[in-house]
C-alpha cells in the first residue's frame, strides 16, 4: 500500500509540475485587460471579480482543439470552454456571472481576429440576403443601474415581501427551456428574513401570485446587464435597419 501511496504521490507532483510549466508558457502568450459587461457590479464586495476587469489571452492555434472538440459541441459548451481556457485572472469561471459571458466571448473574438465580423442579415424592405460587416468593437452593452449590496445581492420590494436575488452564475446552468420556478429558485436568495431553499420554494410554489412573479422577472430582465447583439446596417435603398445576429462556434472561424 505504500508503494502505492508513494506512486501515486509522485504522480501527482509530475502532474501539478506539468500544469505549472504549461501555465508558465500560456503566461507568455499576448493578453488584454477587458471590462465585464457587468462592471463588476453583480459580484459580493470582497471577490475579485468586483474590480469588473479580468485579464485574457489571445487564442493559439491549441485553442482550435477546444473549437472543434465534437463533445463539447453537442453539449453546447464549447464557447464556455474556450473562455475558461483563455482567461489568465486568477478567477474561477463557474464563478463568472452569466450575464458577463457573452462580453468575454465578443473580447475572445475581437482579441484573436480583430473587430471585423462578416455576417448575413436579411433587407426588411427587400426580404433580400445581403452581406455585411460587423465592427464588434462598435456594439453597445446595457448597463446596470441598480446598486448590489456586499453580497452582490439586490433587493426587491412587493406587498409586504421583501426579498433579495442574485444574477446567476454561468455554473449554474441557465437556459431557455428551464421551467420557471426553477429559475425564481435559482436567483431568490432570500425571503423577508428567511435564507432557507425550503422556505424560499414554498414561497415560490404557494405564495408567490402570477402577477407578482411576472413583474419580479420583468424587473430582472430590465435591470440584466448585456452586451446588444444587434447592429445598425445599410439597406440597399440607402436607408439604414437594425438587426440582430447570433454568437456560435462559427464565430471563431472567419
Amino acid at each position: 500500500m505504500s508503494k502505492m501511496t508513494e506512486k501515486l504521490s509522485n504522480q501527482n507532483l509530475v502532474n501539478l509540475a506539468k500544469q505549472h510549466h504549461m501555465q508558465e508558457q500560456y503566461n507568455k502568450v499576448p493578453s488584454e485587460i477587458v471590462t465585464l459587461t457587468s462592471k463588476g457590479k453583480v459580484y459580493p464586495k470582497d471577490h475579485i471579480l468586483r474590480k469588473g476587469k479580468v485579464e485574457m489571452r489571445y487564442m493559439t492555434a491549441y485553442d482550435e482543439d477546444i473549437l472543434t472538440n465534437a463533445s463539447y459541441i453537442s453539449q453546447g459548451i464549447v464557447l464556455d470552454k474556450l473562455v475558461e481556457a483563455l482567461l489568465v485572472s486568477n478567477v474561477s469561471y463557474n464563478d463568472l456571472a452569466k450575464v458577463d459571458k457573452d462580453g468575454l466571448i465578443l473580447n475572445a473574438r475581437i482579441l484573436s481576429y480583430g473587430a471585423d465580423y462578416p455576417v448575413q442579415v436579411i433587407d426588411p424592405a427587400t426580404n433580400k440576403k445581403l452581406n455585411r460587416t460587423i465592427d464588434l468593437s462598435k456594439l453597445k452593452t446595457k448597463t446596470l443601474d441598480i446598486e448590489a449590496d456586499d453580497n452582490g445581492e439586490f433587493d426587491y420590494t412587493f406587498n409586504d415581501v421583501t426579498l433579495k436575488w442574485k444574477f446567476p452564475t454561468t455554473k449554474e446552468n441557465v437556459n431557455e427551456d428551464m421551467p420557471i420556478s426553477k429559475f425564481l429558485a435559482l436567483v431568490i436568495t432570500q425571503i423577508n428574513d428567511t435564507r432557507k431553499q425550503s422556505d424560499i420554494d414554498n414561497f415560490i410554489k404557494y405564495q408567490f401570485l402570477i402577477k407578482d412573479s411576472k413583474q419580479f422577472q420583468k424587473y430582472v430582465i430590465d435591470n440584466t446587464p448585456t452586451t446588444l447583439l444587434e447592429y445598425e446596417f445599410e439597406g440597399e435603398d440607402g436607408g439604414t435597419f437594425t438587426a440582430g445576429f447570433p454568437i456560435g462556434p462559427d464565430f471563431f472561424w472567419p
